[in-house]
């Protein structure tokens, strides 16, 4: 069990999962809140998730052997998990997320399959396009709304700038994971956004994502109407994010890892925190 969260890097689900509390709340003031509902989106995030992390893994293992950065740690490489055994852990998450929306409502279910082809055609991405890091944050900006239409069953525009804000969140720190790989992609001719554009111009990209979430954020928050609380949260994960990008200088990446895990793991729980207390205290 403990080689599988690794493998799947379980703690990281920190991520995105208060962004799906928020979506999930958010519905609950127009709708009745369900306990069952509310297990059932957990279920569906952790599912989701473990499958596609898994799939990338699986996928990339030749990429992951030969990269010095992830031989030795990285559990298919390593000789930890077997591939054959990562495959099916795959295939059996992806079922039960295709489970769980059976039981949550038929437009859950119905959406189930094009989540799915988002979140594990991911892996395939970085082989040709350097939007990777895009389709990545697509796949996490999946989680407000999921969660949103889990209670509703039905679209609205606030989850969805809610969405915009995590895609262009994940995919500005996932441009500065990349830089460590930058070299190493362009030897083994993979795509990225440093690969593109080099590390300065890539940053400088991040920083503008970064900006777009601020700017989505701002409008969910003036959309929904929202109280003090609200801008709070809104503040210091804006704060964060700002930090993050001063621990990251283009010719020094020692503090990438401080930066990605620490530093977003934080910020999406006090921003969900202080949202979610705004929404159950209106």
């Amino acid at each position: 069990m403990k080689k599988y969260l690794s493998l799947i890097k379980f703690s990281h689900t920190i991520f995105a999962m208060p962004f799906a509390f928020i979506g999930f709340f958010l519905a609950t003031k127009n709708y009745d809140f369900e306990w069952i509902t509310l297990l059932y989106v957990v279920f569906c995030m952790v599912f989701a998730r473990s499958a596609a992390m898994a799939f990338n893994r699986y996928i990339d293992r030749d990429i992951d052997t030969a990269n010095p950065r992830t031989a030795e740690v990285r559990e298919i490489p390593n000789g930890s998990i077997k591939a054959n055994s990562a495959l099916l852990f795959v295939i059996i998450n992806s079922l039960l997320f295709i489970a769980t929306t059976y039981l949550i409502n038929p437009l859950c279910l119905t959406l189930s399959p094009i989540a799915l082809l988002v979140v594990l055609g991911y892996s395939y991405t970085k082989r040709f396009t350097a939007l990777c890091h895009l389709i990545l944050g697509l796949g996490l900006a999946l989680a407000p709304i999921g969660a949103y239409l889990a209670i509703s069953g039905e679209f609205n525009i606030i989850p969805l700038f809610f969405s915009a804000a995590v895609l262009f969140w994940v995919s500005g720190f996932d441009i500065i994971y990349s830089l460590q790989d930058e070299e190493f992609d362009k030897t083994h001719e993979l795509h990225s956004i440093p690969v593109l554009l080099g590390k300065k111009n890539a940053l400088m990209l991040s920083n503008i994502l970064h900006l777009l979430t601020f700017s989505a954020l701002s409008i969910a928050g003036l959309l929904g109407d929202f109280i003090l609380y609200y801008w709070i949260g809104f503040s210091i994960f804006s704060a964060l994010l700002v930090y993050q990008h001063t621990l990251v200088k283009e010719n020094d990446l020692s503090k990438v890892n401080l930066a990605f895990f620490t530093t977003n793991g934080i910020a999406s729980l006090i921003f969900g925190a202080f949202v979610i207390a705004d929404l159950l205290l209106k």
